[in-house]
């Protein structure tokens, strides 16, 4: 297994200084610093390239979340949307190519977070999702990109895939539809699951050979290992299931900002919130998680 961390667990806004953390996460002894989508299409080459270097000479793999903008929701019930956004997510692939990078997760399927206010249509959002996604696996395959993590998502984040058994089914649908999106795959989050699965260890079981991404964190969204999350039964079904891919730890635990605003942090969760302790809670829970899931 490869263990990383997300880099907005520092951050009050969705963009940093990623090669800051990418620094940060090898000294405290990471292989993988999760970074976010959005900012990337503001970078130049030269900026790109500088971030990709930095990542080989720390010795530390890249990973790319994202939580798609309306406009980019590759399922939108507009046709003009939904071509904005498959060209979105080709530049995002070239870019991720440019920064070494062939992981992308997250609510690709959708946007993020859903705005419930209106009609929602389920059916449609999912047959025209299988549809973007399909062309999506296909177009990320000829820029490296092996992994395309759907993310299972709680009930208040999103309506079109909350459960393991959904996500795998939606995969399976796509990959059925097109052939080349091998690369498409489940992505799981243990502070989703806690909310929407009746077994953990069951959805862990029901993705199998499917899952590609793994998220951790506990159900308030502290690092692993603080709370009351059953990790040695999310550790034996990932053995179970002969995982050994990527799992990163995605807390948030300080208020403020679009960050604190859109994961709903409205009180510090942790007494110290200064970079100092959360590094040094970071560095336990990355101890934590390899004891629990490697042994």
């Amino acid at each position: 297994m490869q263990h990383g961390i997300y880099y907005a667990y520092w951050e009050h806004e969705w963009d940093g200084d990623y090669k800051y953390y990418i620094k940060k996460a090898a000294a405290l002894g990471f292989d993988i610093l999760e970074i976010a989508a959005g900012p990337l299409p503001g970078y130049t080459k030269n900026q790109l390239r500088e971030v990709r270097k930095c990542a080989e000479e720390n010795r530390i793999r890249l990973t790319v979340g994202y939580g798609p903008a309306p406009e980019n929701n590759i399922a939108s019930p507009d046709a003009s949307v939904r071509t904005h956004a498959l060209e979105f997510y080709k530049d995002l692939f070239e870019r991720m190519e440019e920064i070494g990078s062939d992981l992308l997760g997250g609510a690709l399927y959708s946007c993020w977070p859903v705005d419930y206010h209106g009609t929602l249509d389920k059916k449609g959002d999912w047959e025209r999702g299988i549809e973007g996604i399909a062309k999506m696996g296909k177009a990320a395959a000829q820029y490296g990109i092996r992994t395309l993590g759907l993310e299972c998502l709680n009930r208040f984040e999103n309506h079109v895939i909350n459960t393991s058994e959904e996500g795998t089914r939606f995969v399976k649908s796509v990959r059925e539809l097109e052939k080349e999106a091998g690369n498409v795959k489940v992505m799981l989050d243990t502070f989703h699951m806690n909310i929407e699965e009746e077994s953990i260890s069951n959805a862990i079981r029901t993705a199998g050979e499917l899952l590609g991404h793994f998220h951790t964190g506990e159900c308030n969204r502290m690092v692993p290992g603080t709370g009351r999350m059953p990790w040695k039964v999310i550790g034996d079904a990932l053995k179970e299931i002969h995982y050994d891919g990527t799992v990163v730890m995605e807390p948030f635990v300080m208020p403020g900002g679009q960050v604190g605003k859109d994961i709903k942090v409205w009180r510090e969760i942790v007494p110290d919130i200064s970079e100092n302790a959360l590094d040094e809670d970071a560095k336990k829970a990355l101890e934590f998680q390899r004891k629990i899931f490697e042994i």
